[in-house]
């Protein structure tokens, strides 16, 4: 006879609720990456259609992501309360709708408002599937399941990008957008229907009050705010590059069309095989000896953009995409398993300050854009990311806080 499963053993890899964890969070990401950043390739259509500069016509991500990043400190205090998967669920739906009103409303204002509502329905998920990681997973498996996750971000990104710019091209970006909402619906179901329930969460009352210490003590933390900063420097580099790389390709001498430009963003796959690679690697070799490494491949792929020649651009982006991929998988799954308690509190500070680097570092991009063109855009960014590489080599040295963390 076969021993029934211990309720509270561990996911570990290789086994059927693995799987399931990994389709669910898989179509998770996907989805939230695609709704998100499904306007981004819309930056100039926006800049021409409603009459906005580059930064104005940034909003339209900045302030998704600003409210996001406000939302992540709440939505991780209601899933201790009501549970990671039922949170996450209702997040799914609501900005997968959401993108759909988009793409009826009329007007800029009108459309930047339910952006930002849509921003505060995002927060419902990235924190909680963090916290749902580090409770449900083996530790040995955390990383490579973090990395699928992130994984499924980046292919939700690129086709969000992708499939947006196409449809623009061939019908409209209003199109575009009920297209993507409609992908995310059926992730919303997908997730719902696979992701095992908890076995290891234990339900606390709601006590918002209680918030604030436990949000201090995390940054009492050694090592917890350096990777929550950390997550603000490598991701507003990111979406900076990601912003404003369209504007230069659309123009002259490149004239680039939106399909074209869209097309570019298939190196997300590359994110996506190199989130899961390095989330790995990290697991058997350690955190503090990988971490660095993703930072520098960040800065190199954002120096070779510089070059002129088109394939060089793109193979810049797409050495960025590797490096950041997998830093964010690194950074992500390093917080959840370092935090002595609230784990939900702790990755959505890192979700905060990741997310707050999105919304800022990423509208003032457009400002180093109209002054000094590319060239300003990656002196900007480039400052960022030598920042962070100093901060990466200062958390090298790092000790562990937790038995579970390696």
């Amino acid at each position: 006879m076969v021993a029934p499963q211990d309720p509270a053993a561990f996911i570990e890899r290789g086994t059927p609720a693995f799987r399931r964890t990994n389709l669910a969070l898989f179509s998770a990401g996907f989805s939230t990456f695609a709704l998100l950043y499904c306007v981004q390739p819309l930056l100039p259509v926006f800049s021409r259609e409603f009459g906005v500069s580059a930064a104005e016509s940034s909003l339209s991500l900045s302030l998704t992501t600003g409210l996001l990043a406000a939302s992540v400190l709440i939505a991780g205090a209601l899933s201790e309360a009501w549970g990671r998967k039922s949170v996450m669920v209702v997040s799914l739906f609501a900005a997968a709708i959401l993108t759909v009103i988009c793409a009826l409303v009329t007007g800029w204002r009108p459309l930047l408002l339910v952006r930002a509502i849509e921003g505060i329905a995002f927060a419902g998920l990235p924190a909680v599937a963090m916290a749902y990681l580090s409770e449900e997973m083996d530790y040995r498996s955390v990383g490579l399941a973090m990395g699928l996750y992130i994984g499924g971000s980046g292919l939700g990104g690129m086709t969000g990008r992708f499939v947006t710019g196409w449809l623009t091209d061939l019908a409209s970006w209003r199109v575009a957008l009920g297209v993507i909402g409609v992908f995310g619906i059926v992730a919303a179901l997908i997730f719902w229907r696979t992701l095992p329930p908890s076995r290891h969460f234990e339900a606390r009352p709601l006590a918002l009050g209680q918030l604030k210490e436990s949000f201090l003590d995390h940054l009492r933390d050694a090592g917890l705010p350096w990777l929550f900063i950390e997550g603000f420097l490598l991701m507003g580099s990111f979406v900076t590059t990601y912003n404003y790389i369209a504007y230069r390709l659309l123009a002259p001498p490149y004239g680039l069309s939106q399909t074209e430009v869209g097309a570019i963003f298939a190196v997300y796959l590359l994110g996506t095989g190199s989130s899961a690679w390095v989330g790995n690697l990290a697991g058997r070799l350690g955190r503090r000896k990988v971490f660095w490494a993703t930072t520098a491949v960040m800065l190199a792929g954002l120096l070779l953009t510089l070059i002129s020649s088109l394939w060089v651009i793109i193979a810049g982006i797409a050495v960025l995409t590797v490096g950041f991929f997998g830093a964010h998988s690194i950074a992500s799954s390093w917080v959840g398993l370092r935090a002595r308690h609230s784990k939900a509190q702790a990755s959505a500070l890192y979700l905060f300050f990741y997310y707050v680097g999105s919304s800022i570092v990423g509208s003032c991009g457009g400002l180093f854009w109209t002054a000094s063109g590319w060239n300003g855009v990656v002196e900007f960014t480039g400052s960022l990311l030598i920042l962070a590489l100093l901060i990466s080599l200062r958390l090298s040295v790092l000790q562990p806080q937790r038995q579970r963390s390696p």
